[in-house]
Parts: C-alpha cells; structure tokens; sequence
C-alpha cells in the first residue's frame, strides 16, 4: 500500500476560491485530488520540456502582474538574452494588473527551455506554459 504523506500549500485567497469554484464545476471529491493531478500535469509538463533535444520551435505563454517593480524591464531583459530563439512576441493587457505575453520561439531546446526557466521564476509571472513541436 502506498503510504501518502500531507502536505501544507498556502493559497491567495482568490486562487483558493477560484480553485474551489473548479473543482466543484469538474466534479472533484477533494482538493487533494485536483492539486494531485495539478501538480502530476505540472511534472509531466517540465519532464517532456527538460528532455528535448535539437531544434525545436514552439511558443511560450506567460500571465504576469505588471504592477510588480521591475518585472517589465526583467522579462525584456531575459528576452533580449535569448534574441537568438525569439522569433516574435505578442502583448496582451488582460486587465489593469494583468498582462498576457506569449512569445514565439526556434532554435536549440536547451537555449529554449532556459529561456523559459528564466521567464517562469521571475517574481509576479504567475504562470508560464510551453508548447514544443519539431519542426
């Protein structure tokens, strides 16, 4: 039998009610179960991006808050260090707070997935996702 260990998450209140309101909507017994499968989808998602190899191309998708000090001026920084894989960006305002940016890259998955390693850990991107193809 597989022993299951707990864990303490902490959650903004609203990410906590948007979860909750989720969950509900899917059918979920518990959030145990949705942050299982969120988490299993986030480790599949990194596993698959880690193990490519070659060139590649693709598009990475951020959500961001703008309000953070300095982000702005970071993510165009860590853009301009990775020109060599960013064939095109695209800016969205979202809301007052929030912006969406997804940029269109091809090159070395290595140069790729640090470009995304340095996008995604950045404080107040929210959340980055990576869709990878082979050309």
């Amino acid at each position: 039998m597989t022993k299951i260990v707990r864990v303490g998450v902490t959650f903004p209140p609203e990410l906590l009610r948007e979860l909750d309101e989720t969950i509900e909507e899917m059918g979920y017994d518990s959030r145990s179960k949705a942050i299982q499968d969120a988490v299993t989808s986030f480790i599949t998602e990194q596993r698959l991006l880690r193990k490519q190899k070659g060139k590649k191309a693709g598009v990475l998708v951020m959500v961001y808050d703008h309000d953070v000090k300095g982000l702005e001026d970071d993510l165009i920084e860590a853009q301009h260090h990775h020109r060599e894989v960013i064939c095109s960006s695209l800016h969205v305002h979202l809301s007052d707070k929030e912006c969406l940016e997804a940029v269109a890259v091809k090159g070395d998955a290595e140069d790729i997935r640090e470009l995304a390693h340095e996008l995604a850990t950045r404080k107040g991107v929210k959340q980055l996702r990576s869709t990878i193809i082979t050309p």
